[in-house]
């Protein structure tokens, strides 16, 4: 099966989301945490989110019955992780759960 991506939605103003279905035919739907908080109150909870990695909270939601998944990704994740390896990061962030 492939991996369906639907980039762009916005559950608010400031909060976007992408979607992505795996293997297992599961849609799941990905936000960058903070991701929903405005002008400077939400760029320094982006910022203090951000470990020294350069990496960024993300919560990716199922829509079955599988459990949500917290992943730790590149703070460009949302332009330039490929659809196949945000599925390949959120399996391996079950199988770590």
């Amino acid at each position: 099966m492939g991996l369906h991506p639907k980039r762009g939605q916005h559950l608010n103003k400031q909060m976007k989301q992408r979607e992505v279905t795996d293997k297992e035919n599961t849609t799941w739907t990905c936000v960058q945490a903070y991701g929903a908080l405005e002008g400077k109150a939400g760029e320094k909870a982006a910022a203090l989110a951000e470990t020294e990695a350069g990496k960024v909270p993300v919560v990716c939601t199922p829509s079955g019955g599988a459990q949500t998944v917290r992943l730790e990704l590149a703070k460009d994740w949302f332009d330039n992780l490929s659809d196949e390896d945000l599925a390949t990061a959120i399996t391996a962030g079950q199988q770590e759960q």
